[in-house]
């Protein structure tokens, strides 16, 4: 077995877990702020997912600046991933 190829699928597994976990995280965090200042997090998130303005994103607990730590397309790669799981259980 060639070593050089387990050490990179091991780390790239690793990796994807890591971002996985903090996309979670991020999500969760602005999700949570959103909602104790009394916001609709979907309709903001929407906002700004389409739009990319961070404005849609209360300042609050800091989640404007928690949700700039990840791209985008990496959120809603999370969104969909999670979407996609809970279906799948569904059959």
């Amino acid at each position: 077995m060639d070593k050089g190829n387990l050490d990179r699928t091991m780390k790239f597994a690793v990796k994807a877990e890591e971002e996985i976990n903090e996309a979670q995280r991020v999500l969760k965090d602005v999700y949570d702020a959103l909602k104790e200042k009394g916001y609709n997090p979907i309709n903001q998130l929407v906002g700004y997912f389409l739009s990319g303005d961070p404005a849609y994103i209360t300042s609050y607990k800091n989640a404007r600046s928690i949700i700039r730590q990840l791209e985008r397309d990496e959120l809603l790669e999370e969104l969909v991933r999670v979407y996609l799981r809970e279906l799948e259980k569904e059959r």
